[in-house]
């Protein structure tokens, strides 16, 4: 009988503490990560991509314990929002994310998007994380903006050296016609000019709605580019260099950043060979620094797919964002927190910052070293952004 009572105190122990387990884990705080971006549409694969990273991020902070800040412990939930790559939908998703939620954060990876949050963003308490290298997105002034990649003008000389140096002067103008692709396209093309090439067609097109792209591509193949501006999303902007091929276009790309010259490889079942002369953003696979070959394995463990430059750069701001939390002592404050983001970005360890983000300027723009890619002879090389020299 002794023993018996024994067993079910311990039942009954057992059972109590593990109800007090689950009412602790039940009464733990949640912070809510807010997230907009395009799950539906021709960007839906670029939307998830730069969504993956936050979800990696927070996943990992969460199976570590959590966020501790002010001896609390905080649960990261990220809130994913379909805006369909639409600036009006994004607005609409960011003002129920932080009424709803108390998001002290959304991303938003595209620009028209995050420049419809800019209107509100400051009066409703909440910071953008701005995943887009548009220039002007830290430039308007506004206190509470993160711009997440480095800006796009540093690529623009090294593109256009590559390309004029390998191909020709002529230009052809075939990007997209979002926001974003507009801004590229008002830096790219006169400085293309002042480089002493001549833009010989423009003619941007919907690649977030359309699927067949000749016509646009005949009508700038008609000038006989030597070189063609493209880019939006990996997916729709791999099919614009097929229909390129296919209707004999000899010469070299200058890609966009928002594509990735391995997914748009993906897109094309593999075949490098019609990326020959792209110039691009550097693939996260082909990055030898530290930070990047730490995070690529643990990507595919965790998707069971390469990684891009969206995941792993979403993935180091959330790491810096929590940071920040910490060093200001705050979850819910956004200028106390976004205050924070320099130091934070430079208190990460290497693994949790593969994208090598060591500062964030006075205007709110990141600070890293650009990487850039070629692919020459069927492989991608890197490029010297400084310099625009070409590795092996």
């Amino acid at each position: 009988m002794r023993m018996t009572r024994r067993v079910v105190w311990g039942v009954a122990a057992a059972a109590m503490f593990g109800t007090m387990a689950g009412n602790a884990l039940a009464q733990q705080e949640t912070v809510t990560i807010g997230w907009t971006g395009p799950l539906s549409g021709g960007a839906a694969l670029y939307g998830k991509n730069t969504l993956s990273g936050l979800e990696l991020s927070a996943k990992e902070i969460n199976d570590a314990g959590g966020l501790e800040v002010g001896g609390k412990k905080y649960k990261i939930e990220v809130v994913a929002l379909d805006d369909k790559y639409s600036p009006s939908e994004a607005a609409v998703n960011a003002k129920r994310l932080r009424s709803q939620y108390k998001a002290p954060i959304v991303f938003c990876p595209h620009s028209g998007g995050n420049f419809a949050m800019q209107a509100f963003n400051e009066q409703d308490g909440f910071i953008i994380g701005a995943y887009t290298s548009v220039p002007q997105m830290t430039e308007r002034g506004n206190k509470l903006t993160l711009r997440i990649p480095p800006s796009f003008a540093g690529y623009v000389e090294p593109f256009i050296k590559t390309e004029m140096t390998a191909f020709g002067k002529k230009l052809g103008m075939a990007g997209a016609d979002h926001d974003y692709a507009k801004a590229w396209a008002a830096l790219i093309g006169p400085a293309w000019k002042n480089a002493g090439g001549t833009v010989v067609a423009e003619n941007p097109m919907s690649y977030n709605k359309d699927t067949d792209f000749y016509s646009g591509v005949s009508r700038v193949m008609a000038a006989s580019p030597d070189v063609m501006f493209i880019g939006g999303a990996s997916e729709p902007t791999a099919l614009v260099v097929k229909q390129a091929r296919e209707l004999g276009f000899k010469g070299g790309f200058i890609v966009m950043d928002q594509a990735k010259l391995d997914e748009m490889a993906a897109v094309l079942g593999g075949d490098m060979s019609l990326l020959e002369g792209a110039i691009g953003t550097l693939p996260l696979i082909h990055d030898a620094r530290p930070g990047a070959k730490s995070f690529v394995p643990k990507y595919r463990k965790a998707y069971n797919r390469d990684p891009g430059t969206e995941a792993s750069l979403n993935y180091t701001s959330l790491n810096a964002v929590t940071e920040a939390m910490k060093l200001a002592g705050t979850t819910t404050d956004a200028a106390a927190i976004h205050a924070k983001l320099s130091e934070a970005f430079g208190k990460l360890p290497v693994e949790r910052n593969p994208s090598n983000i060591n500062s964030v300027d006075a205007k709110g723009g990141s600070n890293a070293v650009l990487v850039v890619g070629l692919v020459k002879g069927g492989k991608v090389v890197p490029v010297d952004a400084a310099t625009g020299a070409v590795g092996n």
